[in-house]
């Protein structure tokens, strides 16, 4: 079977196509369709089944492109095509949400509907909980969402933090002062920051205070008014440390806990702070919980793959 593609102009053909024709490589290797361009028609050939995904998956990233979406990372393109080749394939947000742009001009937004869900939620509800495996873009979208709402000047300050608990690693015998020790925990949170603000401006925020990032221990004592607050890893949390850590929130604040529940590196037998705070506080009027799943995963194709085998052997041994 055959179908041709309209596409608008040459601008639009290279957009879609990538670099020397690299995404229409990809999505005919991945969803075993021939794919050829001549001018601004588009033709797939293939099986019905391939060629209805493969046209879908076009016509999805051109609604992108039509939207002033400019470009896709590999990351963005690698998600969308495993999305295309599942038998039944979740439902997709329009490509027009946009959160913040990264400090290169990237939009950030999210990419599946749990991530959806999780973005309208934080712009609703003053506590959120997300609660998910890695790279389901919990840390990175909260943080999108505390730098744009600086810039909107909806919050005067972010402020970022995490237990200083080491997993499955010893750290205490690294040299230098206490903050030379504990900046490997922040260090993923500084990661994020960087890609959503210039370097000057993150450097010249943290020494006015702006932007805090900080372990959870230095949080004890404090109440946070107008600020963004994002406790990231938070599985690693003790019951009295998230007591703590929420009952620290001040007026026009917001809170953003991130954590996923089947990494939790506290030693066995300490009640993880986490997992209480789910079972104490999820019918909390101003409280709310989103769930992620593998299906929520935007990384490489393979750590989708990843988690869902470890689930597969957690469900067997249950």
């Amino acid at each position: 079977m055959k179908k041709t593609i309209k596409l608008l102009n040459q601008q639009e053909s290279q957009l879609l196509f990538g670099p020397h024709d690299q995404n229409l490589k990809i999505i005919a290797k991945e969803l075993k369709v021939k794919i050829a361009g001549r001018g601004e028609d588009l033709t797939v050939s293939g099986t019905s089944v391939n060629l209805k995904k493969s046209c879908e998956l076009i016509t999805y990233i051109l609604d992108g492109i039509r939207s002033g979406k400019k470009d896709f990372e590999k990351t963005d393109f690698s998600y969308l095509v495993s999305q295309f080749k599942k038998p039944r394939r979740p439902a997709l947000n329009t490509p027009e949400k946009l959160i913040t742009h990264s400090s290169s001009g990237r939009q950030i937004g999210p990419k599946t509907q749990g991530q959806r869900k999780y973005v309208d939620a934080i712009g609703t509800y003053d506590i959120v909980f997300g609660l998910g495996p890695a790279g389901t873009g919990k840390t990175y979208l909260a943080m999108a969402a505390a730098v744009e709402a600086l810039k909107k000047q909806e919050v005067r300050r972010i402020i970022l933090t995490r237990p200083a608990i080491e997993a499955g690693e010893s750290l205490g015998f690294l040299p230098g002062d206490m903050y030379d020790k504990i900046s490997p925990y922040l260090r993923p949170l500084y990661d994020a920051l960087y890609d959503m603000m210039e370097a000057e401006r993150i450097e010249k925020y943290i020494e006015t205070g702006i932007i805090e990032v900080a372990p959870l221990a230095y949080m004890r004592g404090r109440t946070l008014n107008d600020a963004f607050i994002i406790l990231d890893e938070a599985q690693n949390c003790t019951a009295e440390q998230m007591k703590m850590f929420l009952t620290r929130l001040g007026f026009d604040s917001k809170a953003v806990i991130t954590g996923d529940l089947t990494q939790s590196d506290l030693p066995e037998g300490r009640p993880i702070g986490l997992l209480q705070a789910q079972e104490i506080l999820h019918q909390i009027k101003g409280i709310h919980f989103i769930y992620f799943s593998g299906a929520d995963v935007v990384r490489h194709a393979l750590v989708q793959r990843i988690i869902e085998a470890y689930d597969r052997t957690s469900s067997k041994e249950k």
